[in-house]
């Protein structure tokens, strides 16, 4: 009698091989496409990635969550959920987000980064979730400055406080482009490498005050607009002139035809017919 040996070391007789098969070919195609899918090359069953430790996938409120909270991470996890509605990598020890670190996540509306020691946003860190991004949280960090290209298409609710700030006109660009948590823009304070003057003051007040951006950036667009509206003054002006002196040449001119017309010159014919006369 002959034997095969199949996945795992497992021995089967030819006729035990064969009706095997022939049970596994009258299989429903449902049930086979299954049996593909979880069976490995070495006829054990494939399991999905497993979270870190300390992270953990939920509902909560129906909607689907990762939560990664002081779980030691010191970089992006890998193997989120692509279905992850809420992720939470709060108080852990990250330094930095890459570009895409989250453009896996198609259908993101939460994200909590709050708490960790975050320096450094790379301009595309949140590339991917222009469409569906709707709460950031960067509290809590080592943050000084951060570039605008990150924030730019995204339609979100920020909170930005308890950051060293440099309070220069990154941020001042930043805040054109978000919207400020409810309660959290006293906590934007000026940080240790702000300028001397700015050290610990609060940002939002100072925005209304100075232009931080100078020549190069908002101011070149205030000092534009400034000088598109002084020029088109300057053209009203020259029109408003021309009107009023195009009026006054036309009032002259009504008024000439009712001035006293010369005594006409007395014809010679007349004048010797008058002589004669007398």
């Amino acid at each position: 009698m002959r034997e095969l040996t199949v996945g795992n070391g497992i021995l089967l007789t030819h006729s035990s091989f064969m009706g095997l098969l022939f049970r596994t070919m009258l299989l429903p195609a449902g049930h086979l496409l299954s049996l593909l899918l979880v069976i490995g090359p070495g006829g054990t069953e494939s399991s999905p990635q497993a979270p870190p430790q300390g992270c953990y996938a939920a509902e909560e409120a129906g909607e689907r969550t990762f939560r990664c909270s002081q779980a030691g991470l010191s970089a992006v996890p890998a193997g989120i959920p692509n279905d992850t509605r809420k992720l939470y990598l709060d108080a852990n020890r990250l330094a930095s987000v890459p570009a895409g670190a989250f453009q896996h996540l198609p259908v993101l509306e939460e994200l909590d980064l709050s708490h960790n020691d975050l320096a450094h946003l790379s301009g595309a860190a949140f590339r991917g979730l222009a469409g569906t991004l709707r709460h950031l949280d960067l509290s809590a960090n080592r943050l000084a400055s951060v570039p605008v290209e990150a924030f730019v298409g995204l339609q979100i609710q920020v909170n930005l406080s308890a950051n060293p700030w440099h309070c220069d006109c990154a941020l001042q660009e930043v805040l054109r482009q978000v919207r400020l948590a409810p309660g959290t823009g006293t906590g934007i304070v000026c940080g240790p490498g702000a300028r001397p003057d700015l050290v610990g003051q609060e940002f939002l007040p100072l925005v209304g005050q100075e232009e931080l951006c100078g020549p190069g950036r908002g101011g070149a667009q205030r000092s534009t607009d400034v000088a598109l509206l002084v020029t088109m003054g300057g053209w009203l002006a020259l029109v408003g002139a021309y009107l009023a002196h195009y009026l006054w040449q036309n009032r002259e001119e009504t008024r000439r035809p009712l001035k006293q017309a010369p005594g006409l010159p007395v014809r010679s014919e007349d004048s010797s017919t008058l002589s004669t006369m007398v």
